[in-house]
Order: structure tokens, then sequence, then C-alpha cells
């Protein structure tokens, strides 16, 4: 008889960063978005996914009790609002409503080959090592994977799949590292850091930012954000030109705690 497959105990994170017509996703649309897979014990890139999205409409009617409308056959169905694709924040993102209708996938298309993405790279499936999402100003993208994946009804497979719990309304939050807090936690004690934009965190730790803003570019940045904010923390002594992170072994002066 085979020998049991050991289960690994390593943790997928998906470096996750959304491209928008806007920043309001009850209003805006998704128009590009890119995630990382990788490996948090080496922060080995596993896969990475990258898509423009073609243009779509809203779904205002999802999370209502569905109402029977009456028509005659002479009334024309009416029509879904069309979300908003911004010219300030098409600019900002150099992408373009040509752009979208060129290079874009379907809505469905790009949201189930998604959830194929994250399955292929989950390497635990154990409750309390499943998948966490990674982000800068992570919320900002998370409510645009909800809104994405609850108009193609996938956003209960998000939930079997990542590390979550329901809130007090029964919907369910996934956990994240937000790379702001972290960076936060790392640097708030220096007076001269006074903005934690990516930019700003990038040249802060030595990280060379092409092509901000394009979301491919923003994820591979926050991704090396992530580790070498990790690569200090796992040092017990960091090398700081302040002084002040600088953290030595103690010696213990008991041999038995109680707990």
């Amino acid at each position: 008889m085979a020998a049991p497959k050991e289960k690994s105990q390593v943790i997928t994170a998906f470096v996750m960063d959304f491209e928008t017509g806007g920043l309001d996703c009850k209003k805006c649309a998704a128009t590009q978005i890119s995630v990382h897979a990788i490996r948090l014990d080496n922060f080995e890139v596993m896969g990475t996914f990258t898509k423009y999205i073609y243009p779509y409409q809203s779904k205002p009617d999802i999370g209502k009790p569905k109402r029977k409308v009456l028509r005659n056959k002479y009334e024309e169905e009416e029509e879904q609002p069309t979300l908003e694709y911004g010219k300030v924040a098409l600019e900002y993102s150099a992408i373009t409503m040509d752009m979208l209708y060129d290079k874009g996938e379907e809505l469905e298309a790009v949201c189930n080959d998604l959830i194929d993405f994250f399955k292929q790279y989950t390497l635990t499936t154990s409750r309390k090592l499943k998948p966490i999402f990674v982000g800068q100003n992570i919320l900002f993208d998370l409510g645009f994977l909800q809104q994405i994946m609850t108009y193609c009804g996938l956003w209960k497979e998000v939930a079997k799949i990542f590390r979550g719990s329901e809130d007090f309304f029964g919907n369910f939050q996934p956990y994240y590292v937000d790379t702001i807090i972290f960076a936060q936690l790392a640097f708030c004690h220096r007076d001269n850091v006074t903005s934690w934009s990516l930019s700003n965190l990038c040249e802060l730790l030595g990280i060379e930012l092409d092509d901000a803003h394009d979301a491919d570019a923003d994820v591979t940045a926050t991704k090396e954000v992530l580790r070498l904010l990790t690569v200090r923390s796992r040092n017990e002594e960091v090398d700081d030109a302040d002084g002040s992170t600088v953290v030595t072994k103690k010696e213990k002066t008991r041999e038995h705690f109680k707990i």
C-alpha cells in the first residue's frame, strides 16, 4: 500500500490589483485585473493572471427580491444602466475604451478563468491554511472582485477557496494583508515618511516600479513590498540606519510559562 501523501503546509497568497473606471465599485466598472499567486514561505511566483475586461453593464437587482413585471408585447425591455468608465480614471490607468473593446474578454469568461487560477495555485485546503489576499489598499480591490464575481454568480466559489468568515449580515469576508498597514507597522516611527502610496513605498525600499498604474506592474511592486517587509520581520537582527528597529534576542528569565 502506498504511503499517504503529506498535506502541504505552504500558504498561498494572491496579490491582486484592479484598474477601474472609477472609485466606487457600486457604480463603476473594472477594466483590468492582475493577480500573482505566491508562496508565503519563499515568495516564489507560481503563476500570474492578467486580463482586460470587455465593457459590461450593471446588475442592480442582485441581492434584491425578484419581482414579476407584467409587460405587453409592445413594450420594450428596459435597458440595464451602464456602469461608469470615467475619463479621469481611464487616463490615470492609460486604458482606453478602444483597448477594452479590442483586448477585453467577456466578464463571465474572466471570472471563471480566475476561479480556475485560484484553485490551481491553492496548495492546501486546510481550513487554517487556506489562501489569503494581499494588496496595496486591498479593500478597494476586494470591492471590485466582489462586484464581478457576484455579477457572475461566483462569489460563493471564492468563499469556498479562501480563508475568511461571515460578517454580522451573513456575507463572506476574506482575510487579507494590506501592504499599507504592514508598511506603517515598519516605518511609522520615521518622521520623514509622510506618504504610504505604492510609489513612495517602492522608493523607500529600493524597488523599481515600472509603468505605474498598470495592474500587472502594480502587483509586481506590491509583491516586492510584501517580501521585503516580511524579510525585515523574520530577521532577529535588522540592519536599520536609524537603529530603532534593531531586535536582539533576549535571554529567557524563566524556563516555564503558564498560559
